[in-house]
Order: structure tokens, then sequence, then C-alpha cells
């Protein structure tokens, strides 16, 4: 028989025996084994527990620095356009971004062995969103940046989150607003009545050039609403489908361009440079490291990197490119980002009451 906590015990018909006699040797030496392997236990904790620490602490090292990554590559390419346009007209900043961008993802699938959608209804669903999602608003920020600053259109980058709420109120039916996020949503553009300086009737501002990189901001928003709508639950990968994506306003703006530009006479070396970092980094490594970023620590955490882009951009704008900075800028950047997340959040779920000490439930 044993006891509660599993010693072996005598039994009530054991009689003495030589057994029974050696017992108390037999007792020491167990005590022993169990003692060393007591000892040996707690090394192999004590040696497991900071690997497994060490395992964990480099796994959230790994996104996070990724997180780094992609603030920078996405808040330095507003400086990327603006450099490209010094040498190279908007529309051929723009295919050339798209253009380097399509070439890293079309890499990454032939390593990969992953094969582009095949089906004709998702090819010209994702013919409308790479208008929406790259080759307008693309466009419409490379023309901006010919007459405002960079630090401004990466603030008026910031402002996507704000057409979302306001666009999915009428679009998504499943998406109710809430009172803190209208709230957020009303904050947001006094933010940018803020940074465009209303009270002195937009002086100093090109109304144009502002209208257009809000354009664009706008456009992202119309273009995930429609994407959400007619793209969900495609059995594609998203490699695959940025992929296809990035081809298809490629081949957009290749028909375009020279429609509406002449061919360059020269290639600069610092705005090709520019251009070349632009696609490669700022539009194809980045889109590998966002999707990488939502499968490894979700969407929520991952779009705050939104947050980030207009500090990273107006700081690189200022230092780099000398612009100029008022004190309406900053302030009116924060106000958006307050806006912005106020209408990205989402009330805590309930917990049910606690019973207090003592009480009984029925």
């Amino acid at each position: 028989m044993s006891t509660a906590t599993g010693t072996p015990t005598a039994s009530a018909d054991t009689t003495t025996s030589p057994a029974t006699t050696a017992g108390p040797t037999t007792d020491r030496d167990a005590a022993t084994t169990a003692a060393t392997a007591s000892s040996s236990l707690r090394k192999a904790t004590a040696t497991a527990a900071p690997t497994a620490r060490g395992r964990a602490l480099g796994r959230a090292r790994g996104w996070q620095l990724r997180f780094a990554v992609l603030s920078l590559v996405w808040g330095f390419s507003f400086l990327f356009i603006k450099v490209g346009t010094q040498g190279f007209a908007p529309l051929q900043v723009t295919l050339g971004r798209v253009a380097f961008g399509a070439l890293v993802l079309l890499a990454v699938l032939v390593v990969k062995r992953e094969r582009l959608p095949r089906s004709a209804r998702t090819w010209a669903h994702l013919t409308v969103a790479a208008f929406l999602l790259n080759a307008l608003p693309f466009s419409l920020f490379a023309y901006a940046e010919l007459t405002i600053p960079s630090t401004l259109a990466g603030i008026c980058n910031a402002t996507s989150p704000l057409w979302g709420m306001a666009l999915s109120v009428v679009a998504l039916s499943e998406d109710r607003p809430t009172r803190r996020r209208v709230a957020g949503l009303g904050l947001g553009f006094l933010g940018v009545l803020t940074v465009l300086g209303a009270w002195q009737g937009f002086a100093g501002t090109d109304l144009t050039g502002t209208v257009m990189a809000l354009g664009a901001s706008l456009c992202y928003a119309i273009g995930w609403i429609y994407v959400r709508r007619t793209l969900a639950g495609v059995p594609h990968s998203h490699l695959s489908m940025s992929g296809a994506q990035l081809l298809l306003a490629t081949a957009q703006l290749a028909v375009v361009t020279p429609l509406f530009t002449t061919a360059p006479t020269s290639y600069p070396i610092i705005p090709l440079l520019a251009v070349f970092a632009l696609g490669a980094l700022g539009t194809g490594l980045a889109f590998l490291i966002q999707y990488g970023l939502v499968a490894e620590i979700g969407p929520t955490t991952a779009q705050m990197v939104t947050y980030f882009i207009p500090v990273i951009a107006t700081a690189a704008g200022v230092a780099l490119l000398h612009e100029q900075l008022s004190w309406n800028t900053p302030v009116g950047a924060l106000i958006v980002l307050a806006g912005a997340a106020l209408t990205q959040s989402r009330p805590r779920p309930s917990r049910p009451a606690v019973p207090p000490t003592g009480s009984t439930t029925r």
C-alpha cells in the first residue's frame, strides 16, 4: 500500500526478515539518492530557466527590432520621395517605387516557391486594390511633395485611420462607431487644422499640395475597405497577393507615365538611389516586415507603427532636408496621433461582478 504522498509502507502482515532488518541502511541509501536527484533537478531547472528566458527575450527583441526598422523605413519614405522628385517627375518616382518593390517581392516568391494567384476574379479585384492602395496614393504624395515639405506629407499620412473611421460608418455596417471613436475622429481633424494653421487663414501652406497628401491618405482608407469587402478569405498568402498587387500597380503606371512625362535625359545618382530605396526598402522590404509582424504579434500591435511614422518623417525632414518647423506642426501632429489612437481603440470587455467574500451564489 502507499501513503497519500506515494511513499511505500509496510503492510499489516509484514514479519521481521533480513530485508526488514536492513531497513535503516536502505533508508539512508534512498535518502542519499533522493537528495542527489533533487540537486540534479535544481541544477537542470536553474540551467533551463535562463535558457527559456533567453529565447523569449530574443524573440521579443527580434520583433521589436523589426518594428523599429519598419518605422524608420516608412518614416524616411517621405524624405526619399522629396529627394526623388528633385531628379525625376512624380509619376516616374512612383513607377520606380512600385517596380523596385515588386522585384523584391517576386524574388522572395521565387525563393519560397510560392505562386501568384490564378483566379481571374482575384486579379480583377487586385487591379482595383493596386490603383487605390499603390498607384494613386503614391502618385499623389509624389506630386504633393513638389510644393509641401516632407514633414507635412508624413503628418498627412497619419490621418489614414481617421478617414478609415469616417468611411467605415458608411461602408461597413458591422463596424459601428462608439463615443470614444467619434471623439477621436473630431480630435484628429482638429489636429489637421492645427498643423495647417487654420487660424492664420492657412498662410504659408500650399493648399493644393496638402489636399493631395490628405487625398492620398483617403485612398488608403478606401482601398482597405474595398479589399476587406472583396478579398477577405481568399486562399492565397499575403506575399502572393502583395506581389501580384505591386505587379499590377507597375503595369498601370507603366502605361500612364509615358503619356504625361518625357523620358529623363539624365539619371542623377542621389535621386536615383532615393527612388531605389523608396521601392526596395520602403515598399518591398516594408511589406515583408509588416506581414511578418502581423503574423507574430497581431495586427493591433503591428499597426502602432502608424504613430511613429510622422515623428520619424518630421525628424528626417528637419535634420537632413533643413525643412522649417513651426510650433503648430508638432503640436498638431500630436493631436492627430491622439485622435487616430482613439479611433482605433476598443472598449474593454466587461468582467462579471465578483461576489463579496462569504456570500453565496444561487
